[in-house]
């Protein structure tokens, strides 16, 4: 039965705290050798995609920006499929709304509420690489957004239900995972996109058997949508609450790269 694991970047394979790696990098070499696709599952733009792809060498489809789209590299699979467009060296099958219409349903919901939101377009390049901690290159290439447009939400928490509910009244999705919210298009989420990616890769190989690994709400679709969902602990110790929590959830006992490195080792090459 063929493998294939589909993972969150931030907190998960990248240590939350500074996004490094270098503790997976034995799992991904014996992943690679094993010939297990590594989907990243993420809320990073295609250029934070093609930066970590290129640094850990995987060459597999990905998902961007919480489920905005999948981006096949061509020749991958080895039948035709439907997709939305073409995009350098990759097929793409979108499911978001587009940057400027989710920036207008913000710019709207900031007029009729007062809510103090900042997007990041909002932002300049220095403030962003301040914000999230981020060098300046990898700041610009997380400002290149298409499909959601991350925002910090300065506003008590009790009005949280104000805000996802102007959302939704506006025709957009809205997800929370880590220090940003995302909003989104309506058809846009992680678990559609792994549901679709793994139909083709059931198509190429037959019987296959997915594996999940998260540590934020965004993750939550994604969870749900593979056979062995797992969630590995957060910086402050806890794990991410599910409800209703799948009952082969694996809660790994490390905390960011550590625990995904268990998932890994428990589940694929043990």
């Amino acid at each position: 039965m063929k493998i294939v694991l589909f993972t969150d970047l931030d907190g998960t394979l990248l240590s939350l705290s500074d996004y490094s790696y270098d503790v997976a990098l034995p799992a991904l070499a014996e992943l690679k050798k094993r010939k297990v696709p590594v989907v990243f599952c993420t809320a990073k733009t295609l250029a934070e995609n093609e930066y970590y792809r290129a640094k850990l060498g995987i060459e597999d489809p990905f998902i961007v920006e919480n489920g905005g789209a999948i981006f096949i590299p061509r020749n991958y699979f080895s039948f035709e499929f439907p997709y939305s467009n073409e995009q350098g060296h990759y097929y793409v099958i979108e499911f978001g709304a587009r940057y400027d219409e989710l920036r207008a349903a913000l710019d709207a919901i900031r007029s009729e509420t007062g809510f103090k939101i900042t997007g990041f377009g909002d932002m300049t390049v220095k403030e962003v690489a301040e914000d999230a901690n981020l060098s300046l290159d990898q700041a610009r290439r997380a400002k290149e957004k298409v499909y959601n447009e991350s925002f910090i939400f300065d506003e008590p928490e009790d009005k949280e239900p104000i805000l996802f509910d102007k959302v939704q009244d506006k025709g957009f999705n809205i997800t929370h995972g880590g220090r940003y919210y995302n909003i989104h298009g309506i058809n846009a989420d992680k678990g559609k996109a792994v549901k679709r990616l793994t139909e083709l890769f059931r198509r190429e190989y037959g019987a296959v058997m997915t594996i999940g690994i998260g540590d934020s709400k965004n993750d939550i679709p994604m969870l749900k949508a593979v056979d062995q969902p797992a969630i590995v602990k957060r910086l402050d110790g806890t794990w991410l609450d599910i409800y209703p929590e799948p009952e082969n959830l694996y809660k790994a006992e490390g905390v960011g790269p550590a625990g995904w490195v268990e998932v890994v080792e428990k589940f694929i090459i043990s």
